[in-house]
């Protein structure tokens, strides 16, 4: 598979959110909260999902990695930086199902780390859900090692 890797440019917004709705089916929070409470705000999961590449691309564009083949946008990595803390931080990674299982999340993630070492960081963090076990065997390929678990509750304040 022939492939690029690419920095982010605003234009290509509309098409990571597809590609994020799409690749975060299951293995998403706001799926879950979904999946036990119904829409909240008449907003689906996707839509909240969605919101969170806004944000990533708000905090830091330059911090977006873009993968393509043949011109087309399969996939992509999110990354932000605590200087003060010498810590990378990667909260969104997505490849298009058509391309996945052929190693290209595997090169967005080695492209963070290259970019985290550039900046001479000292630590990296990556965090899936219990439900991603592609995550949950990807990332300890690199070194990454589990650390904590997390518990997210959630409750309706007033009836839809």
């Amino acid at each position: 598979m022939d492939y690029s890797i690419r920095e982010y440019a605003c234009d290509d917004l509309p098409k990571l959110r597809a590609i994020t709705m799409e690749a975060f089916d299951g293995v998403s929070i706001d799926r879950n909260i979904e999946d036990r409470f119904g829409k909240i705000a008449d907003r689906n999961w996707q839509w909240r999902k969605a919101r969170h590449i806004d944000a990533d691309a708000e905090r830091d564009p330059n911090g977006i990695f873009v993968a393509e083949i043949d011109g087309e946008i399969v996939g992509y990595i999110t990354t932000w930086i605590d200087q003060e803390g010498s810590t990378g931080l990667i909260p969104n990674l997505a490849v298009h199902s058509s391309v996945r299982g052929k190693g290209l999340g595997r090169a967005l993630i080695q492209h963070a780390l290259d970019y985290f070492r550039t900046l001479n960081l000292e630590f990296a963090r990556i965090e899936t859900l219990v439900q991603n076990s592609i995550g949950q065997s990807l990332y300890p390929t690199f070194g990454f090692e589990e650390v904590a678990r997390q518990i997210h509750y959630g409750m309706r304040l007033r009836s839809p």
